[in-house]
């Protein structure tokens, strides 16, 4: 990726410390509050992986806001209009946000203030507090100008302020430079700030002299002033770059290596292979690899370093099979022990560059196995991976991710015209590449294992086929709510078992993301979703939010059940292949981790045994990636990924969420050393 600056002129101004960095930002700040609010309106373009999704207007007039922000990408999308109140330091006295989410849930959120006392009401219920001068609400479901609001109240207040409903809210300068306004060749001078406090990672806001908002950012994701939309690229490359040099100084802070072998000792080592304990014993590694499985020693020998075990379980490494893989993503799962990770679509130079840091140790990251992903031009196509015109075109992206390099697979999308598949299927055959995906819109199931398909991505994807008809289209939200007709599924019927036979004559695999569809189908409004009940109290304020929200709107208590029953069934579904052999692969499509922990738990509602699934995250994905020789157990010779638990996961599954000690390639990481850089509070205390 390039490091090039997101600035077309000389930056006016770089600084050698943090510690000059701050001083400097409480300086700017000071003297260049924000003007006296006046009457003005600012329109905004919505653009992801450099395409344009949507718009953002705000108008504002004295102290009153009004917001209108609408954007849709890989056929779904969100809407939202807002109007605020804000006091003369910039806090929002009042806050009225409706519309809908990304997966169609309705917004109805309102903050209000009096006498000193704030309330409000979101998805995830309602509450109270006193206000003051000093406290800033932090909206659920507000749209990217929620950032601008927080910063122009942070700029006016020191720098930090109380969050509302909790939390500490920060904001630190970090840049200036100057960009060309292409409407009027206008150069303007800017200033790029990171808000901490409201979730696990820092959001990135770019003012302009006025302190009025030019930009919010992500690597992947851009709000960007109208005029000024043709830095898109450099600025998610420049966010990028501030994002990794965050969780490189993370990195350097937190890894431990070793110039001599490390002696693991008093550990109950899980044989991952024949799905047994060990007795008490410790693993000598040297460099990366695994040296010996030995019997405990009583103290540490003059030329290795000695980590006590304390008795606990040592389990491999895991795999998630359904990632797409961030910075953030990357040391989180590791922290998680999943120290493997199958990218199932991304933009290829970030993950390639993600991919040389992990190898080089500058950031904390999972072993990945990446996949192609190829989409289809229409008006739904996910903004992700290439996209393709015609079946030539397809297959010549086939052709350009086996020349690329080290790609396992080709991950076809939904809005691929089912027709090309087999040319795509028979392109990928050539070069060893195996392929997966969507079932396209307007195909089946069964078509596409025919066409050449080796797996199938979600369990959905694999189901819609036994209930829609030809003609309906899975290229939108419907591929999510469609899935209310899973109700009156009969499992035993000619249409589901014809696909089941299939599948098991050509060893077709499903990677079915149970976590997200338990997520989509049974989370509501205002109740803590029930995969991360156990720890969701140690997470972020913004997060323990997000946890009561719905994925999908629910209009009526019918549609309610429809989606309970909706899930069960996908179980049963899951049940009847786990029971016929067929492989099913642990994965999330929510990030892994702590949600990879949760997907393990739900394969036991599948007849699966604490062992089998520990199995089946380690020992059988290292396999099916053909990567057994070197990872999924715990044996001489192979490489030193693994984890280490307090209690026996063969008894608790839940065991695996607390961990005390992960190695990845040889380092060792401590996760309750790493937490608190995320606002989580540590789980185990050492």
């Amino acid at each position: 990726m390039s490091t090039k600056s997101i600035f077309n002129k000389t930056i006016l101004n770089k600084f050698a410390s943090i510690v000059l960095l701050a001083s400097i930002s409480l300086l700017v700040a000071c003297s260049k509050a924000p003007e006296a609010p006046q009457t003005f309106s600012e329109k905004f373009v919505v653009l992801s992986g450099g395409t344009e999704i949507g718009y953002l207007h705000a108008d504002t007039n004295d102290d009153a806001l009004t917001i209108d922000f609408s954007f849709s990408n890989n056929g779904r999308g969100a809407s939202s209009k807002e109007s605020l109140m804000l006091s003369p330091t910039g806090l929002p006295l009042s806050w009225d946000i409706s519309g809908k989410t990304v997966f169609g849930n309705a917004v109805d959120e309102a903050f209000n203030t009096s006498d000193g006392q704030a309330s409000w009401r979101a998805a995830d219920g309602e509450g109270n507090a006193d206000f003051a001068e000093d406290a800033l609400y932090v909206s659920q479901s507000g749209s990217p100008y929620s950032m601008f609001i927080y910063a122009n109240a942070l700029l006016t207040n020191n720098n930090a302020l109380k969050g509302l409903p909790g939390g500490e809210l920060s904001i630190k300068m970090l840049e200036q430079g100057s960009l060309q306004n292409t409407l009027n060749n206008e150069d303007i001078a800017t200033s790029l700030y990171a808000i901490s406090g409201i979730d696990l990672d820092p959001s990135y806001i770019m003012l302009d002299a006025n302190n009025r908002m030019l930009a919010v950012a992500s690597p992947r994701f851009a709000v960007i002033r109208e005029g000024f939309a043709a830095y898109d690229v450099q600025l998610r490359e420049q966010v990028a770059n501030l994002n990794a040099r965050r969780f490189e100084d993370i990195a350097a802070k937190v890894t431990h290596s070793f110039d001599k072998p490390v002696r693991i000792n008093n550990v109950r080592v899980f044989d991952s292979k024949n799905m047994t304990l060990g007795p008490l014993q410790s693993v000598l590694v040297s460099g990366n690899k695994i040296a010996a499985l030995e019997p405990a020693v009583e103290s540490a020998m003059p030329d290795e370093e000695l980590i006590d075990g304390k008795g606990g379980f040592l389990i491999p490494g895991m795999f998630e099979m359904h990632g797409h893989m961030s910075d953030n993503d990357a040391l989180l799962n590791v922290l998680a022990g999943v120290t493997s990770v199958r990218d199932m679509g991304n933009e290829m130079e970030l993950l390639e560059s993600l991919m040389d840091k992990i190898d080089a140790k500058t950031l904390i990251g999972p072993r990945i196995t990446k996949s192609g992903f190829i989409e289809g031009k229409s008006e739904f196509s996910a903004a992700t991976g290439e996209i393709a015109s015609t079946e030539q075109e397809a297959v010549d992206l086939v052709t350009m991710y086996a020349e690329r390099g080290d790609y396992f697979q080709i991950k076809v999308y939904s809005s691929i015209t089912g027709e090309w598949v087999p040319a795509m299927a028979e392109e990928a055959r050539k070069h060893g590449l195996r392929v997966t995906g969507h079932v396209p819109a307007f195909a089946t199931v069964d078509e596409m294992i025919e066409a050449g398909y080796n797996e199938i991505a979600h369990i959905n994807q694999v189901m819609l086929s036994w209930v829609l008809g030809r003609q309906e289209d899975t290229r939108t939200l419907f591929r999510i709510t469609g899935m209310k007709r899973f109700e009156g599924l009969d499992l035993n019927s000619e249409i589901v078992q014809n696909t089941l036979n299939l599948m098991v004559q050509n060893n077709i695999a499903v990677d079915p993301t149970i976590v997200i569809h338990e997520f989509g189908l049974t989370a509501r409004n205002g109740e803590t979703r029930v995969g991360v009940l156990d720890y969701i109290d140690n997470m972020p304020i913004a997060v323990q939010r997000s946890a009561k929200q719905a994925l999908l709107n629910v209009a009526d208590e019918d549609e309610d059940l429809a989606y309970l029953f909706a899930f069960e069934k996908i179980l049963d579904a899951l049940t009847m292949m786990h029971e016929r052999g067929i492989m099913l692969l642990p994965g999330t499509d929510l990030g892994g981790a702590f949600e990879l922990h949760r997907e393990l738990e739900l394969f036991q509602q599948l007849g699966m045994s604490n062992a089998e699934i520990l199995r089946r995250a380690s020992f059988d994905m290292a396999n099916y990636l053909g990567q057994g020789e070197q990872l999924g157990s715990i044996e001489a010779g192979k490489l030193a990924d693994f984890f280490l638990i307090p209690s026996n996961p063969l008894i608790d599954l839940g065991a695996i969420k607390k961990i005390s000690m992960v190695m990845k390639d040889g380092s060792v990481y401590y996760p309750d050393e790493v937490y608190p850089e995320f606002g989580i509070k540590p789980f185990l205390v050492q």
